[in-house]
């Protein structure tokens, strides 16, 4: 295995486990009627992370996929892997 090839494959795992572990805990918060009130404010913003980070796995896996398989759309998938990426720094990164 390359060495880019390991490197994506590390960026998919993180990215499918944030991905997961946000959609695991919107699925908690809808089991917990009494706390509706509780959780509003934040769920404008559980939704919004969810997306980016749903996006964003599905990049990356494109992208291992296309470089695993050496596939000639790999560059484009790289290019969505880097975007994503960009999107979800520019997101979180500290104003």
């Amino acid at each position: 295995m390359r060495p880019l090839t390991a490197l994506l494959g590390i960026l998919m795992g993180s990215a499918v486990a944030l991905a997961t572990g946000l959609l695991m805990t919107w699925i908690v918060i809808l089991f917990l009627p009494a706390e509706q009130a509780r959780f509003a404010p934040e769920h404008a913003a559980l939704m919004r992370a969810i997306a980016v980070f749903t996006l964003f796995s599905a990049a990356s896996a494109g992208s291992f996929y296309g470089d695993l398989r050496e596939r000639p759309w790999r560059a484009a998938a790289h290019g969505a892997t880097l975007l994503m990426l960009g999107v979800a720094v520019w997101m979180y990164w500290p104003k």
